[in-house]
């Protein structure tokens, strides 16, 4: 696809939380022009916010173009649209919950324009949960977008190149992990996998590592039999099932030993498991991008991070590329619905399609 075309896929971008390094990695990342020749973007949030931030980060050659709604987005420019009018008192740093229920707005209205086929993508940036409904319910915003179209078939991808990660179980307390731990979740998540692993970017034939839940795979029981009559039977029948997967792999040495390279992707059984690896690898690049749902969501794979915002320090990196990743992932879901829409016949005299 040629950058023409992709100049106009609308990317949505939610302001996240205020008083952390959301507005400014959104500023800094769309500041270089070379941003608008391959989408056009729409931050749903505040001009009154990002120009506090601006200032604040002496960061005024960042220009755009504040709209009333998505009607009236001009293609190649950053269009932002204001979520609310109040005069919020930023404390930059800081978490707060007088500001942390705006960026539910930011996300409701991102999310509303998503749904309608106003924009294309959505990318998130990082949000603070307890600012956001101290008392809870609010669990995230994949949890969210799961429950605004309606399905429980996601998955939280972690994407930094070649280098895929993706969980069984995730934001859980690590007591409650082995329970979790079924060969109907690690199948229902594979299959998860492996059709995004085909649509979103494009691998016919992924193959796949599994983690093992346990030190050393369960050492042939002694450490556990999970691994064994769990891990071991879903990879067996994903296996029968024309799944390339692979496994229980120990957790400890596989990606240092660079097995990881190996494969096209890596299920890990849980959060830390697989995060902790993977930003290792690709702290700055990584893009948290959440597989499954009928729309594309990506966010940069970091959070607030309060004790450098304000300071001009933060990489827009993660943020940029989660703005790629989006637009790659748009246009390889296009590509392959139209290619897989209406098959060719098969010809029973030339045995052809």
């Amino acid at each position: 696809m040629s950058i023409e075309q992709e100049g106009r896929v609308k990317i949505g971008i939610s302001i996240g939380d205020v008083n952390g390094i959301a507005p400014e990695v959104i500023i800094k990342a769309l500041s270089d022009t070379r941003m608008t020749q391959v989408c056009t973007p729409v931050i749903y949030g505040s001009s009154k916010v990002i120009s506090m931030h601006r200032k604040a980060l002496n960061l005024q050659e960042f220009n755009y173009n504040t709209i009333r709604s998505i009607q009236e987005i001009i293609p190649r420019k950053v269009n932002l649209i204001n979520c609310w009018e109040e005069e919020l008192k930023l404390e930059i740093g800081k978490a707060s919950t007088l500001t942390g229920p705006y960026a539910l707005k930011a996300l409701q209205a991102a999310t509303s324009d998503l749904a309608s086929g106003f924009i294309d993508a959505l990318v998130t940036a990082p949000i603070d949960k307890h600012t956001i409904a101290p008392e809870g319910g609010f669990t995230g915003h994949t949890e969210f977008l799961a429950k605004a179209f309606n399905t429980n078939d996601y998955l939280m991808f972690l994407v930094s190149g070649s280098l895929r990660v993706a969980l069984v179980t995730g934001h859980i307390p690590v007591s409650k992990i082995s329970s979790m731990i079924t060969k109907e979740r690690i199948l229902h998540k594979l299959n998860i996998m492996v059709k995004s692993l085909k649509r979103d970017f494009g691998i016919r034939k992924p193959r796949i590592a599994l983690l093992a839940l346990n030190p050393h795979a369960g050492d042939q029981g002694v450490i556990g039999n999970e691994d064994q009559e769990i891990v071991s039977a879903a990879v067996k029948e994903a296996y029968q099932n024309g799944i390339l997967a692979f496994g229980p792999y120990p957790g400890d040495g596989f990606f240092g030993s660079g097995q990881h390279a190996q494969f096209d992707a890596v299920l890990a059984m849980y959060h830390d498991q697989g995060l902790i690896p993977f930003k290792t690898l690709a702290f700055e690049s990584g893009v948290n991008f959440t597989a499954g749902l009928p729309i594309v969501r990506t966010s940069p794979d970091h959070g607030t991070a309060y004790d450098i915002a304000g300071k001009g320090v933060a990489s827009e990196a993660s943020l940029r590329e989660a703005i790629y990743l989006a637009v790659d992932i748009f246009n390889r879901r296009a590509d392959y619905d139209a290619a897989n829409a209406k098959p060719l016949a098969f010809s029973k005299l030339t045995g052809e399609r």
